[in-house]
């Protein structure tokens, strides 16, 4: 593995919808464990899938950051929203 990350991959990865960077790790945790790739390409891949695995994380973080809770008043009745994780 190398230490120094690829500016180019990580450009690609961070462009890349949550959808369409799970469904591409997805194709690399099927493909490693096909054990049909060779050890260079092994490690390539878990490069790649490891990058991908840091990016879904990020977007969900900023996703459940946004989502809102409806917070009801004493009656029971919708009273507002607060962010997610507020009190």
């Amino acid at each position: 593995m190398t230490d120094t990350p690829d500016p180019a991959a990580a450009a690609d990865i961070a462009s890349l919808s949550f959808e369409a960077a799970m469904g591409e790790l997805e194709t690399i945790v099927r493909r490693l464990e096909s054990g049909d790739v060779s050890l260079e390409e092994s490690v390539t891949l878990y490069e790649r899938g490891h990058a991908l695995r840091g990016h879904c994380e990020a977007r969900l973080a900023a996703a459940q950051a946004r989502i809102e809770q409806v917070s009801l008043g004493a009656d029971g009745r919708p009273a507002g929203t607060t962010s997610f994780g507020e009190s």
